[in-house]
């Protein structure tokens, strides 16, 4: 099983950055697939998430408005389209798959927003 982030980077404030987590090992159509984050010295936090099919998406409250995930299941990937990146944004970016019995975790992404 992998998950491999990618699409990180340093970015203004601003700006934006598109994520992108390449799934393989799995049946990736069946699994609930989400974003976190964790900043330095914080504990990791859920941003968004999307169901198996992408009929439900979650957000934080936090990248409302500004985020979007999607999913391609033809290509097993799930994406996170990242607008308007404050500061407070910059952390390592996880990219995590969940089905009733399996938790899977990429690696992360570094995401720095600065000017």
């Amino acid at each position: 099983v992998q998950l491999v982030e990618s699409g990180g980077g340093l970015v203004q404030p601003g700006g934006s950055l598109r994520l992108s987590c390449a799934a393989s090992g799995f049946t990736f159509s069946s699994y609930r697939m989400s974003w976190y984050r964790q900043a330095p010295g914080k504990e990791r936090e859920l941003v968004a998430a999307i169901t198996s099919g992408g009929g439900s998406i979650n957000y934080s409250d936090s990248v409302k408005g500004r985020f979007t995930i999607s999913r391609d299941n033809a290509k097993n990937t799930v994406y996170l389209q990242m607008n308007s990146l404050k500061p407070e944004d910059t952390a390592v970016y996880y990219c995590n798959a969940r089905s009733h019995y399996y938790d899977y975790w990429g690696k992360g992404t570094l995401v720095t927003v600065s000017s």
